[in-house]
């Protein structure tokens, strides 16, 4: 393995999309060289922060530490990432467990040549900035790009719902079902919607609360 990334800059590139395959790249980290195919098997969240030694990037990467154990009972692999150099990167880790006690034990990758950002999509090409925005990647064990969320520099992500988000993709693709608004761990999924009349005929049992098109996983008749 080199510490050059696999993923090299083009304006023919597709970015990275929900259900197409994952862009790999092989890169430096502050762990070690990383190939993201080398990760098959288990999910993946690979999240883009703006630069080393900022505040919110701060409190996200001391949020996603203390979330770490959840994130590997969910066999997830953190991969963070940004423009700054490697060495911009071991000084901040070290900086992080001197003056807050959390050692970042996840790897976070080096892309100076933004070739992997842009191809995820990480840096906006209008943008007066090069620095990635908060992007957020769910890549599930296949390698597929199952979820997408970006955020703006100033606006700091909540490591929770990532791992809601997470645990939902999990119990949709273990269930025939959907998840509906704020579900977590724990809540009644719902059905997905009925395809014919005779489905949703089957779901009307005239119950207070319920629908044929609004029904809770197991509450069909």
């Amino acid at each position: 393995m080199t510490d050059i990334e696999t993923v090299q800059p083009s304006q023919e590139r597709v970015l990275a999309s929900i259900d197409t395959l994952a862009p790999d790249f092989e890169a430096r980290t502050t762990m070690g060289p990383i190939r993201l195919s080398d990760h098959r098997g288990r999910w993946v969240v690979l999240f883009s922060h703006p630069a080393d030694f900022t505040p919110v990037c701060t409190s996200e990467f001391i949020a996603f530490q203390n979330a770490a154990g959840r994130f590997e009972a969910l066999n997830c692999r953190l991969m963070g990432l940004s423009v700054d150099s490697l060495f911009a990167h071991l000084a901040w880790v070290r900086d992080i467990d001197a003056r807050f006690g959390v050692r970042i034990g996840f790897p976070i990758i080096e892309d100076m040549s933004m070739a992997i950002s842009r191809a995820y999509g990480m840096v906006h090409e209008g943008s007066s900035s090069t620095a990635a925005v908060r992007s957020v990647f769910f890549i599930d064990p296949e390698g597929y790009v199952r979820a997408i969320v970006h955020y703006p520099l100033n606006v700091g992500r909540s490591v929770a719902e990532i791992v809601r988000v997470l645990s939902a993709l999990q119990e949709t693709d273990a269930h025939p079902v959907s998840t509906p608004e704020g579900w977590k761990p724990g809540d009644r999924a719902v059905l997905p919607p009925p395809l014919t009349m005779a489905e949703a005929d089957d779901r009307d049992d005239g119950q207070a609360g319920a629908a044929w098109y609004y029904t809770a996983a197991g509450e069909a008749s």
